[in-house]
């Protein structure tokens, strides 16, 4: 959204003018893809195929898979959450900018508001902060992600095809876009989340304009009962990457949930209470239920 403030993205513009190659759901050649309907999880794309690329593949050749996308309904028209969204939008940033995605974000956002996070270890975090992560654990005892160590990691990004993990030589601004892990690899404590609170519940001051943070809000989209997939009434209204559901109070609520690697977390805010919360639980079993972390975690 701060780019869009720039006016060096257009929430409306197709993509491909940005990235250079042309981004289709083959079964509507004719449609293009937005930031707009990627955000809003309306874009088509589906996470039948791995959004994970590896350093020296691209997501041009990810997405020319007819099975990366839905052949049943159009771009824009139809509502379903599928991660390999984020890597696309991280792409489309790169590309804009020609800055890679973990120091935009840093430059952007998390230096700003003094927070001491990063993506997948990239830019935005102090030196030795890596040593300070919380190592998640399966219900076994097995790693599930960010190993306990000192020192820098030797791979924090998904390696290439060989194993080699030469970030500053193999990556390419634009090409691939989940190196940095945009999906879901903030690396960020409780006490720091709990300021990206603050500047919601500020309406997205001073980060972004009123403007700006009423369109990101939304809803962009809400469920009629048939355009999209609300799994099982989870999913009723989306904004711009930003959930919004109803609680069993009829009190109205926009977040998001962090689903992987064993961890069951979630982070909401009330805006006509004016509170907030973010809940999370490690060691569960990754193959239980999705728990959908709002009120309670499994």
């Amino acid at each position: 959204m701060r780019l869009v403030e720039q006016d060096k993205l257009g929430l409306d513009r197709d993509i491909s003018d940005y990235l250079g190659w042309k981004v289709r759901n083959p079964a509507f050649p004719d449609v293009p893809i937005t930031l707009r309907a990627l955000l809003s999880h309306q874009s088509g794309l589906r996470d039948a195929v791995d959004y994970i690329v590896p350093l020296d593949g691209s997501l041009e050749a990810v997405l020319v898979d007819p099975q990366a996308w839905d052949a049943g309904h159009a771009p824009g028209t139809y509502f379903s959450y599928a991660n390999i969204n984020s890597p696309l939008i991280a792409a489309v940033m790169e590309s804009a900018t020609q800055e890679r995605f973990d120091r935009l974000m840093a430059r952007l956002v998390l230096t700003p508001l003094e927070l001491d996070a990063c993506y997948n270890w990239g830019a935005g975090c102090s030196d030795g902060r890596r040593a300070q992560a919380v190592t998640l654990l399966r219900p076994n005892g097995d790693l599930a992600r960010d190993a306990a160590m000192k020192g820098a990691d030797p791979c924090a990004v998904y390696p290439a095809s060989d194993g080699s993990c030469d970030v500053d030589k193999m990556y390419k601004l634009g090409r691939n876009g989940s190196a940095f892990s945009p999906q879901g690899g903030l690396r960020i404590s409780a006490r720091d989340l709990g300021k990206i609170g603050q500047l919601l519940l500020r309406n997205g001051a001073p980060l972004l304009s009123p403007n700006s943070f009423a369109n990101m809000l939304g809803p962009v989209w809400t469920f009629d009962g048939k355009n999209g997939d609300d799994d099982k009434g989870y999913f009723m209204a989306y904004g711009l990457g930003v959930h919004w559901l109803v609680d069993k109070e009829g009190r109205q609520w926009f977040g998001h949930v962090g689903e992987a690697y064993s961890l069951r977390a979630g982070f909401w805010i009330n805006p006509a209470e004016q509170r907030g919360f973010y809940r999370y639980v490690t060691m569960v079993d990754e193959f239980s239920i999705v728990g959908h972390c709002f009120d309670r975690c499994p």
